[in-house]
């Protein structure tokens, strides 16, 4: 998905959500989304954190007062494979399809998602190009362009494998996927990291793309910057 005219508001990344949703109230909060800003959510909303269908939730409502871009994560496609009968559960359930599950209610039928979040879910992106920036979940292969990147590139890769040279483009990538414990922004210039480790006891990570102003909030939504 690439988008080209350009916004008078803010551009705005948040990072791996996974069912923080306090966490994700009090970054909304104190950012205060208006209706010409941009806010791209980085992929793994949902899974490991208390409620993630409360985040989504959280999240249809902030698209009613912004311009939202939500990029998927390996997450939602593990969740997304189970629900199609793609894929066992068995792996999902392992890395935290457990939590969905139950901030869900779930009783035991595959049809848990409410209408309007079985919408966002199949409306997830790859990835988001705007002006000299692209969003992408967790990585990509500097040669190739956006539109020729493999899902496993896009969605699975580990930047404790190896970060990826700068982009052929030469945009800046926003990625989430990678954790770092110490709830800190990995930024190496051409590529910034913004999964903080909110569910394990680091923080929920939005940042200005432009100015580089971050806003955080810890798990319990205090927050901290």
């Amino acid at each position: 998905m690439e988008q080209t005219n350009e916004s008078s508001g803010r551009l705005i990344a948040i990072g791996d959500i996974h069912g923080c949703n306090a966490a994700l109230q009090a970054v909304l909060a104190a950012i205060n989304p208006q209706p010409t800003d941009i806010l791209v959510t980085l992929g793994d909303v949902v899974d490991r954190g208390p409620d993630s269908k409360g985040a989504v939730d959280t999240l249809l409502q902030c698209g009613q007062q912004t311009q939202l871009v939500a990029l998927q994560g390996n997450h939602e496609e593990m969740m997304l494979n189970v629900l199609r009968g793609s894929e066992s559960h068995h792996s999902w359930l392992r890395y935290g399809g457990v939590e969905t599950l139950d901030s869900y209610g779930f009783d035991g039928g595959l049809d848990f998602l409410p209408e309007a979040h079985r919408v966002f879910f199949e409306s997830l992106g790859d990835y988001f190009v705007y002006e000299d920036y692209f969003f992408t979940h967790a990585a990509y292969d500097p040669a190739l362009p956006l539109e020729e990147q493999t899902v496993e590139m896009l969605r699975w890769h580990s930047l404790r494998q190896g970060v990826p040279e700068p982009h052929h483009s030469g945009k800046t990538a926003f990625v989430g996927h990678t954790a770092n414990h110490e709830g800190q922004i990995l930024d190496v210039g051409h590529l910034v990291c913004l999964d903080t480790h909110c569910y394990g006891g680091g923080c929920l990570t939005a940042m200005d793309v432009r100015t580089r102003q971050t806003w955080q909030a810890n798990q319990d939504g205090v927050l901290l910057s």
